[in-house]
């Protein structure tokens, strides 16, 4: 069983950043944290070890951190999905809607290294109104890949995210912020 609280009482607020009136969700302080990290990878780990999971794709930046390290305790391939104009290599890529104007994420076009209905896992650090996880949802399934789930160590419920991710795939998050 995860510690919830503990996990939440690692995670520090910072008060208006990056604008005013945003409560920013700091994950250094739990990263930095040997304790609370290796209880929250343990947790993923064991939630996923059955999943036959091929590959983890983690969302530009954090859910490198989060997807790299599981992939690792999975033995499986991690796949890292940018912002455009990162990846050195033929891309997909897929337009989403920011609160003022749009931006775009790609991935490359052999990142499951071809493989046939790549069983994959999508991950990051918080899901807020959901629009890049959705994007990155799409990229994968463009390319081929049979996402299998879309996890978050953070939901900030108040904002709905989940909503876009349940139209693609299954959803799951480890903590969640009313």
């Amino acid at each position: 069983m995860i510690d919830k609280e503990y996990l939440l009482s690692t995670i520090r607020d910072v008060p208006d950043f990056p604008k005013p009136g945003i409560v920013f969700k700091d994950i250094t302080t739990l990263l930095n944290n040997a304790q609370a990290f290796t209880m929250l990878m343990e947790h993923l780990e064991n939630r996923y070890k059955e999943y036959n999971l091929d590959f983890i794709a983690g969302i530009e930046s954090r859910g490198f951190i989060f997807g790299a390290a599981l992939a690792t305790r999975l033995g499986i391939g991690f796949v890292p999905v940018r912002k455009k104009g990162k990846l050195p290599y033929t891309t997909v890529d897929e337009k989403y809607a920011l609160e003022y104007g749009i931006d775009e994420i790609e991935i490359h076009i052999d990142a499951f290294r071809n493989k046939k209905d790549a069983r994959v896992l999508l991950i990051d650090d918080l899901i807020a109104t959901g629009g890049t996880a959705e994007a990155a949802a799409k990229l994968i399934k463009k390319v081929g890949a049979n996402l299998l789930e879309a996890c978050f160590i953070i939901n900030l419920t108040f904002l709905h995210g989940e909503e876009k991710i349940k139209q693609h795939t299954n959803f799951y998050s480890v903590l969640e912020i009313a």
